[in-house]
This record gives structure tokens, C-alpha cells and sequence, in this order.
């Protein structure tokens, strides 16, 4: 066993030495030091097993060396016991305070007595040693995230608010980055969990190649990253770290041979010029984060005050959404579409509403707040249950009428959306192929496979599929031949509103002669007048919907107009 004494009275240190060569003969081996200057010196070079060491010496005590042992990790990994020429209970109990495992008076020492010291002490350390370890490990779990190694969000929020108060104290500003990656969903779903896995990992890689080491960098959520940038002089050095943090997404992720694309959101704060709180600045940097996916996602966008009322409504909106479809207080109103050579009414298509309130939103705004936070599934839900339903008894009194009904990229995820129309169409006694599924081109674009199972299963099951709004913006032929379509819809952007807008009506009527070659159904949108029906009349464009033939109706509005239709067919036979 090697022994350090460090003791300045040779004598003593005689004493100590006697002691221990008859309690433990030949096994030890014993270094002497007069002084904790020369103490400290010893263990720094050599390990020792155990130090018996003064409490009272000239210059600096030896509590003070288990101080400067225990404060630096290197030098603390030694049991020590301190010795004192003074019986007071109070210094022992501050000597073990300070980091000693065992306290004996000079008084007392025998050769028994000190082997019994060093014996305890000895294993108090390995004790307290493997408590550290367990303590280490817990912390370590309770502070980092354990598929990155990155800080977690406790760890994170504890040094954000460490920071911000040292950027007050030295008058500097503390920039906060929320990440958050773009289209990660589809990794999982589409890859499976382990792939998204590697992205994670793979972008921690990237993003920390890009930062200073000093710089906080937190996994705070499923796909959220958090980044803290301290000493900073302009917005303009934010800016730059963050634009080169988007940049290292452009090159795409590879799993497995494949190509993977997925892009980040950045959203950043400053403190004090945002917010002078760590929760309060983790809060903007999230709404401009939020306003970074809005102004279409891979951008980065500072915090601005307006945003915080914008944050607010689509808020808002989440609530009053989930609050109003417990109570089933949506409305679906119905607008007609028409034989083009006739005006007869063939189908109507199902259009969601915001219920008679103080807030009347547009499905353009809360739809997309629907789908982000989750809620579209149950919403799509109730929106089939209660067309199908509506179908149902509108049948009786035109049996040939058919429903259109507006399905979310989302909707087509989930796995159990076929079952479910089929579920309710049997208990609403509808066939599958009266219910016709409006997609749009973006839900295309993203060029899943999930969703293409999906179409391919819902076509299978009779259901028809109509694409949506197409013509409006990109649109790509390869859709109409690699998906189940069978009904095109010609956005209302396409319709001519002026008399010589030729290229506009070249446009429309080429789109239509293709789309009728290909043995499509084609609607045409947005016809509001007598003009844009005749042009759709010469085309043979099969239906038309648009103002002229019928506004977006409530149920009771329709069953008046089919019951009409009714009495008139009565009346004409």
C-alpha cells in the first residue's frame, strides 16, 4: 500500500511511520512531505492509496490541501486521513466535511487505531467513490439526451438562464436558435423509427461542425434542436451561423442507399432585445421558428414582436378547433357540380365551415393549424361521417347523386383511412364508388409511399379518385399516369375572366383535349359565367362548379333544391 505523510514535524511523522511498520511490516510503501506545497507536489507525480496528513501546519493547513484535492478531480482520487495534535469534535466533523474519510487524534495513535483509520478510510473512499459514479450516471441521464449525447431541455434551460444573466453582467447579447426539421415525419413513417434515428445523429454531426465548442447545443424535442450563442456583436453574426447551419441540409441524408432530403427551420432570439428570461426567449425564438415554416420551410427568421400576435391567433385556432369538434359544432355546407351539357346536378362536394361565431375563419387558415397539430385525422373523420351520411339521405331523393369529399395529405398516412370509409359507407348503406376522394397535387409531391398505398388501396376498394386544382402553379403529367386517378379537376385559376386573355383559354383548352384523350373525367372549376360554360360546352368537358351553377350550400338549402327537382320531374311526367 503506498502511503503519503505529510506532516512538518519529524517527529510525528516518525510516530506515523513506527506505527504503521509494526502494524503492517514490509507491505507499505511510505512517502514523506513537510509541507501541503510539497503534498500537493507528491500526488501530482504519484498515486497513493491513502494520505495521512496534519491538520495544523505552517503557512497553509492541511484542510486546505483536501480541499484542493476534492475541488480538482485529478488530484482527489486518494483517501486521506487527518491527524491533529487537538481533540475537538468540531474539527474532525470539519475535516470530513471537507472531503477526509477519517479524522484521528496524535494522541490516540497506536498501531491498531491507525491501521483501523486507514482501513475505514480506504473503503469510505471506494464508497463514496462509487456514489459519485452512480450520482454521475443519473445526472448524465437526467441531462443528456441519450441517442445524441447532446443536452436535453432541462440541461439546456438551466445553461440558457446561466448565460443570459452572464451577458447582463458583462453588458453582451445572447442569440437563441430553434431548429426544427422540416418533413421528418415521412422519414419515420416512410423509413421506419431506426432511419429517423440516423438522421437525428447525422445531423448533430453536421450542425456541430458549424459551431464553436463552447456553444450550447440541446436536443429539446423529437426533431427540435437548440442552439445558444453567447458574446454576440450584431444580428448579422446570428444570421450567418444560422444560414450556414440551413446550408449543410441542401446535400441530402443517405439510409441505406437511398436518398433522404430533409431540411430545417430556423427560428432566432436575442437577449435583451427580445426577451430578458430564458423562458421568455425560448418562447420567441419558437414563434420564429413557427414563422420560418409558414414562409416555406429551409428559412431562417428572426423573432418579431408582430409574430407574437400571429402566434397567438393560430393558438387560438388550435383550441377553438379541438373545442369545437367535441361538440360536433362544424358545418359542412355543399356546393353542386354539374353535367356541362345539361346543368343536371350530378355530385356535390363536401366544404367544411367554421361554425356561426364571433370568429369565422377560412378553411385556408385552419385547416393547415388542423393538420399541424394533429387534429386533421379526427376532423377528416367527422367530415366523412357526416357527408356520407348527408349522401345517404339525399339519395332518396335522387338516387344517382354522388359525394366529393376533401382529403388531407395527413389523412392519407394513416393507415386505417380505407377501413374507415369503408366502415362508414356500410352502415350508411352508400357504395364505395358514390364517394369520390379530392387530393391535392401537394400531397403528390411529396412522393411517398404510404400515400401512394394508400390511393392505391382506396382505388381497389371502389372509391374515385379526383385530383385537385390542377393546372394551379407546378403541376407534373407524371401524376395523372403513376397514380389511380380518374377524375382531373381544372383549377379556377384557368378560367378566363377577360374576353381577349387568349393564352389563358389556349392553356385551359389544351389541358382539356389532353385530359380527354387520357380518358380522364374532367371538371372544370370556378365557372361563374354564361361566357366560361359555353367555352367549357365546346371542349365536352364533362362537369362544371362554379357561382353559376351553385354556391357552397347549407344541407337544408340542398334538400329544398332536390326536393324541387323532384316536384318538377312529377309535374313534367
Amino acid at each position: 500500500m503506498k502511503i503519503l505523510i505529510v506532516d512538518d514535524d519529524s517527529l510525528d511523522r516518525k510516530l506515523l511511520r513506527r506505527s504503521l511498520g509494526v502494524s503492517e511490516g514490509s507491505f507499505h510503501k511510505i512517502t514523506e512531505v513537510s509541507s501541503v506545497t510539497d503534498g500537493l507536489e507528491a500526488i501530482n507525480h504519484q498515486r497513493f492509496d491513502v494520505i495521512l496528513l496534519d491538520y495544523r501546519m505552517p503557512e497553509i493547513d492541511g484542510i486546505e490541501m483536501v480541499i484542493e484535492m476534492r475541488s480538482k478531480p485529478k488530484l482527489g482520487g486518494t483517501a486521506i486521513v487527518m491527524i491533529s495534535s487537538a481533540e475537538d469534535p468540531k474539527l474532525a466533523l470539519d475535516c470530513i466535511e471537507a472531503g477526509a474519510q477519517d479524522f484521528i487524534s496524535k494522541s490516540d495513535i497506536t498501531q491498531s487505531k491507525l491501521d483501523k483509520a486507514i482501513l475505514h478510510a480506504k473503503k469510505r473512499f471506494e464508497m463514496e467513490q462509487k456514489m459519485h459514479e452512480s450520482y454521475l450516471t443519473v445526472k448524465q441521464m437526467a441531462e443528456k439526451d441519450a441517442l445524441t449525447g447532446l443536452s436535453n431541455r432541462y440541461h439546456f434551460e438551466e445553461t440558457l438562464k446561466v448565460t443570459i444573466d452572464n451577458g447582463k453582467r458583462l453588458e453582451s447579447s445572447v442569440a437563441l436558435l430553434a431548429l426544427d426539421l422540416d418533413d421528418f415525419k415521412n422519414v419515420n413513417d416512410t423509413l421506419g423509427h431506426e432511419a429517423g434515428d440516423e438522421v437525428l445523429k447525422e445531423v448533430v454531426k453536421r450542425v456541430s461542425k458549424c459551431l464553436r465548442s463552447n456553444e450550447g447545443f440541446a436536443r429539446i424535442g423529437g426533431d427540435e434542436f437548440a442552439i445558444i450563442l453567447s458574446g454576440i456583436e450584431s444580428i448579422n453574426v446570428v444570421n450567418v451561423i444560422a444560414k450556414r447551419i440551413s446550408d449543410t441540409f441542401e446535400e441530402s441524408f443517405v439510409l441505406n442507399g437511398k436518398e433522404v432530403h430533409c431540411g430545417v427551420s430556423i427560428g432566432a432570439a436575442l437577449s435583451p432585445l427580445d426577451a430578458c428570461g430564458a423562458q421568455e426567449l425560448l418562447k420567441c425564438a419558437d414563434i420564429a421558428m413557427y414563422r420560418a415554416k409558414q414562409a416555406g420551410k429551409s428559412k431562417v427568421c428572426f423573432y418579431e414582436a408582430r409574430y407574437q400576435e400571429e402566434f397567438n391567433r393560430r393558438f387560438s385556432i388550435q383550441n377553438d378547433i379541438a373545442n369545437i369538434l367535441k361538440h360536433s359544432s362544424f358545418k359542412l355546407f355543399f356546393q353542386p357540380v354539374c353535367s356541362t351539357s345539361n346543368r343536371d346536378i350530378i355530385s356535390f362536394e363536401a366544404l367544411i365551415r367554421w361554425p356561426n361565431n364571433d370568429n369565422n375563419y377560412p378553411p385556408s387558415e385552419f385547416i393547415p393549424i388542423a393538420e399541424e397539430s394533429g387534429v386533421i385525422n379526427e376532423l377528416g373523420r367527422w367530415i366523412i361521417k357526416t357527408a356520407i351520411e348527408q349522401l345517404r339521405e339525399w339519395k332518396r331523393l335522387k338516387s344517382e347523386l354522388t359525394i366529393s369529399i376533401n382529403i388531407s395529405p395527413v389523412q392519407l398516412l394513416h393507415a386505417d383511412l380505407a377501413d374507415y370509409l369503408d366502415k362508414v359507407c356500410e352502415l350508411a348503406s352508400i357504395p364505395s364508388h358514390d364517394v369520390i376522394l379530392e387530393i391535392t397535387e401537394t400531397a403528390l409531391f411529396k412522393d411517398n409511399d404510404k400515400i401512394s398505398i394508400m390511393l392505391q388501396q382506396l382505388s381497389l376498394r371502389g372509391f374515385k379518385i379526383a385530383l385537385d386544382d390542377f393546372g394551379m402553379g407546378y403541376s407534373s403529367v407524371s401524376h395523372l399516369v403513376n397514380y389511380p386517378i380518374n377524375i382531373v379537376k381544372l383549377d379556377k385559376s384557368l378560367q378566363s375572366t377577360e374576353p381577349n386573355d387568349g393564352k389563358r383559354k389556349e392553356i385551359f383548352a389544351a389541358l382539356s383535349l389532353m385530359l380527354k384523350r387520357l380518358n380522364f373525367t374532367v371538371i372544370a372549376e370556378g365557372v361563374e359565367t354564361e361566357a366560361q360554360l359555353k367555352i367549357c360546352e365546346e371542349l365536352d368537358v364533362d362537369r362544371v362548379q362554379g357561382y353559376l351553377l351553385g354556391k357552397p350550400s347549407a344541407p337544408e338549402y340542398i334538400d329544398s333544391l332536390l326536393k324541387s327537382d323532384v316536384l318538377d320531374c312529377m309535374d313534367a311526367g
